[in-house]
């Protein structure tokens, strides 16, 4: 069933005036109906106007099938809040208050995303403490009352370099019942600076969504482009393309696996993961001068063609990079101690990563099976595909294993594309971007799905261009991980998601 969704696939676009337009009720209820088939929600958005807002729900089938769906309404100041039924829409319903200055009725926990100015100007916007405008003006937090219990606040500001970002612990003794996260003091403003958009700084603002993903939110923004223009990338440019993404999940699995060495005191991996996590962006910066990989991918192809000295270079600096990883991981998984400090930590249950729709390592350390690459395949991935691993436990020693198996199936993978590069140019013209039409694109970052979806207007120019990162479906589970466990246990299992502040604050 398509629960009165247009449906297509991944990387298409499509004449705006095909999506389909639902009235009252009938929206809300085929987004729950759908959710409760199995149904998933990539994006859910609104488009402000001088009434209120048009909603729009972009959503992936159950069962691999590969199938999207699309669908839309219009609403005036107040919308019903399905968060209560859906967890995995709540923070979806508080953005769209603040973009769109329309309020989601009922919702169980109505509280500021980012403190940003509204997508349209207007009154309301989170105008102060006395409940009397549109919007709440205070951070109201979650709080267990009890004398014995205890609130521990941490940041926005850090003794450290890491992005701003509060946490609110509520504690019995050492025991955690519960953390709030807040997030959004950056105030970006990345989603309102690309309207009436693409310009000749799009592609780098879309590299620095999220400077650790800048290959996975360059694959999606050209997908769209490309989409929306009427051209292809050659099959040399998407198999670099697609090297480089899984580089980009290397260094940063190489990194987290190091990062996790350290929050427990184990050394010699941290030390080792390090070094080895350079070598990873070193390669990157083979293909394109830049280890993050900006300036690689580009509307059309890449920037940058790869000659046959430097995919000899690849594959020597790969096959010496794997072996010194191989080893340094092995150090973990044969250090009783080690083991015993990540198993049975921070664990998310299948049913709660399902509920509030983790996507990602996340979501695969907690049995679920869900992976863009294959569900949704994009570039190269349509041909050659990378097996999917998931673990069950949901645990930190999930969440780590699990990185060191991807890796081991990443380096397979850009194995094989460096020894059969395909030959031919690496870069087409980009045409004029369609007017009136509606693109959306998914690629499989390292932490996760990442979902751009593009609306342009009569001129061709982008009325709204929607950026999910992982980290917006992610924050929740870390908040659940810490339910029970020890306050103690809080930094390693923040590094066991490694979750982007910068991602989130859009």
């Amino acid at each position: 069933m398509s629960y009165g969704m247009k449906t297509f696939y991944n990387g298409s676009s499509f004449p705006r005036d095909q999506i389909p337009i639902q009235v009252g009720d009938a929206f809300f209820q085929g987004v729950l109906d759908a959710i409760t088939a199995g149904w998933r929600v990539c994006s859910y958005f609104g488009v402000p106007n001088s009434s209120g807002a048009m909603l729009y729900c972009i959503m992936s089938a159950r069962g691999g099938s590969g199938i999207l769906g699309i669908v839309a309404t219009a609403v005036g100041r107040s919308f019903p809040s399905l968060a209560e039924l859906c967890p995995q829409l709540h923070l979806f319903e508080r953005e769209i208050a603040e973009q769109c200055l329309t309020r989601p009725e009922g919702h169980p926990w109505f509280k500021p995303v980012r403190f940003q100015k509204p997508l349209i100007e207007g009154e309301g916007f989170w105008s102060g403490s006395d409940g009397g405008g549109l919007l709440p003006g205070v951070m109201d937090f979650y709080r267990v009352e009890g004398d014995a219990v205890h609130e521990v606040a941490v940041g926005p500001v850090h003794a450290g370099i890491i992005e701003p970002g509060h946490f609110r612990f509520q504690c019995h003794g050492e025991e955690v019942f519960h953390l709030e996260i807040a997030l959004g003091f950056q105030h970006r403003g990345i989603e309102r600076a690309l309207i009436g958009g693409p310009t000749p700084r799009t592609i780098h603002q879309m590299e620095t969504i999220a400077g650790d993903t800048t290959v996975g939110h360059g694959q999606a923004y050209c997908m769209n482009m490309e989409s929306l223009g009427g051209i292809f990338a050659s099959p040399r440019a998407e198999t670099v393309r697609s090297i480089a993404l899984e580089l980009e999940r290397l260094a940063n699995h190489t990194g987290d696996l190091g990062a996790i060495s350290g929050d427990v005191g184990y050394l010699p991996t941290a030390s080792f993961c390090g070094r080895i996590r350079g070598d990873f962006l070193n390669m990157t910066a083979q293909l394109c001068g830049s280890r993050f990989g900006r300036g690689l991918l580009r509307p059309g192809g890449i920037g940058y063609d790869c000659d046959l000295a430097l995919v000899e270079e690849l594959h020597r600096r790969l096959h010496s990079a794997r072996e010194d990883l191989a080893g340094a991981v092995q150090l973990l998984w044969d250090t009783p101690s080690v083991m015993a400090r990540l198993e049975d930590v921070g664990i998310v249950t299948e049913a709660d990563a399902r509920n509030i729709g983790l996507v990602g390592p996340a979501a695969r350390a907690c049995g679920l099976n869900r992976d863009v690459r294959r569900d949704h395949p994009f570039g190269l991935f349509r041909m050659s595909q990378i097996p999917v691993i998931t673990i069950a436990t949901g645990d930190v020693a999930a969440r780590t294993r699990l990185r060191w198996l991807e890796a081991e199936r990443s380096m397979d993978f850009i194995d094989e594309q460096v020894r059969h590069l395909p030959r031919g140019g690496y870069c087409n013209q980009l045409k004029e971007v369609s007017a009136d039409r509606c693109a959306v694109a998914l690629t499989e970052g390292w932490r996760g799905e990442i979902c751009h979806v593009a609306l342009t207007d009569g001129q061709g120019c982008f009325e709204r261009y929607k950026i999910v990162d992982p980290s917006f479906h992610n924050w929740s589970g870390l908040g659940l991980a810490l339910r029970g466990q020890q306050i103690s246990d809080f930094p390693l299992c923040n590094k066991s998601f490694n979750l982007s502040y910068c991602g989130f604050d859009l």
